[in-house]
């Protein structure tokens, strides 16, 4: 592991510092609303300032508005953007996931048409992947796509997606649909790019404990696309749906929020029950303990990926091993704060809350982190199958037409 830049890398580094204390907000967007709807327009400025000068898609080839960089590159410039308070980000699923996919499988016109717009922040993309009666599980995909009876080549999508992210205000998506129900689950589905705006199209947003409405119900009723939309071969969906779920993995990355520091302090300044400071307690200093040590432990795994990228090699399992362990982290630590804080716990207003109810938002935002991007149970599979080479689950159904598969109806 290599924790040093290099020469070229430092300088690329000290070139993104100069713009950014140029170009950079030095104040925080105004606006509440957890989505960022508030903020929707400076995050469309900071887009298009990044874009302009060849930031928002580092990696991308510079035809598409990139600057046909390295992935470290793209590392170094999150780590110094990071420093300053950016508006949020609505662009992270469509960049980093709908669109490559879009660009790994259109034709060369709707490449042209789409990589422009999204690199500039003008239009917003969502991935349409999960169902109410899927799980975790995309091939149990039930939405379908008919051809049109009418010979004019068309499809016709009816079905339901949940938890699509940002729905509430793409412009376009990707979606994945069963085009053949007479196959195994895995070789019957397509994919398509969609109009968001298209009849037939219903977004309802789903009211979270958190108090937003993120993710949504997305309801397609007789909704027409072309057969130009598609991505892949017909019965390849299954196929395109892995290069959008391996950018996932990185698209998502691992949990933010109040660490063991912020709880160390919490609890410095806290009193436990015999009258003494709660970091007194054994219990909790154990506690404490074992997070700092999974906090270096990821500090340094995120290091691997880094030094991976810098060699130019492709990171092994970094990203679904950092994602279990900050996820879970985060829901234990924030739990165990609000336990110590005690009555106090119950206060979430910011104005009023410790931290201004940083482990109050850690308790409700860390469950949907734990499933985003891969549960924890489908990442744990990974990590033991492909890389302590362990046997893979039993499957009863991959042989079975999807059409003869138990539903439970």
């Amino acid at each position: 592991m290599d924790f040093n830049d290099t020469p070229e890398e430092a300088a690329y580094r000290a070139q993104v510092r100069t713009w950014l204390e140029a170009n950079a907000p030095k104040t925080r967007a105004a606006g509440s609303d957890p989505e960022g709807n508030d903020t929707m327009p400076a995050s469309r400025a900071w887009q298009a300032t990044k874009a302009a000068a060849g930031y928002a898609c580092i990696t991308w080839p510079k035809e598409w508005g990139g600057q046909g960089g390295t992935p470290i590159h793209n590392v170094i410039f999150g780590q110094e953007e990071a420093h300053y308070p950016i508006p949020p980000n609505p662009y992270q699923i469509g960049l980093g996931m709908c669109v490559p996919t879009v660009m790994n499988f259109a034709d060369a016109a709707t490449k042209e048409r789409f990589a422009g717009p999204a690199i500039r922040g003008e239009e917003i993309w969502c991935q349409l992947f999960s169902e109410p009666s899927g799980g975790s599980d995309v091939a149990a995909t039930r939405t379908r796509a008919e051809q049109a009876p009418d010979g004019s080549g068309d499809w016709i999508i009816n079905g339901q997606k949940v938890w699509t992210t940002g729905a509430q205000f793409s412009d376009f998506g990707i979606v994945i649909v069963r085009t053949n129900p007479d196959v195994p689950k895995h070789k019957g589905l397509t994919m398509f790019w969609i109009d968001m705006k298209a009849p037939g199209v219903e977004v309802k947003p789903i009211h979270q404990m958190s108090g937003g409405s993120g993710f949504n119900e997305v309801f397609f009723t007789d909704v027409r696309v072309k057969d130009a939309q598609r991505l892949g071969g017909v019965g390849d969906g299954w196929k395109v749906s892995l290069v959008t779920l391996m950018n996932e993995r990185l698209a998502v990355g691992g949990a933010t929020g109040a660490g063991w520091s912020q709880f160390m302090e919490a609890a410095r300044n806290t009193p436990g029950m015999d009258g003494a400071s709660a970091l007194q307690d054994s219990a909790l200093r154990e506690k404490l303990a074992d997070w700092y040590v999974q906090a270096e432990g990821l500090q340094h795994t995120r290091n691997r990926t880094m030094t991976a990228l810098s060699r130019g090699q492709t990171p092994g399992p970094e990203s679904s091993i950092g994602k279990i362990i900050s996820a879970v982290q985060m829901q234990e630590l924030g739990n165990s704060a609000i336990e110590m804080l005690d009555q106090y716990g119950l206060i979430s207003d910011p104005e009023l809350a410790s931290l201004s109810g940083a482990f109050q938002s850690s308790v409700m935002f860390a469950p949907g982190l734990r499933i985003a991007g891969g549960t924890d149970e489908i990442l744990r599979n990974i990590i033991a199958e492909r890389v302590l080479g362990l046997p893979g689950d039993i499957r009863v159904d991959k042989d079975v037409a999807f059409k003869d598969m138990p539903s439970g109806r």
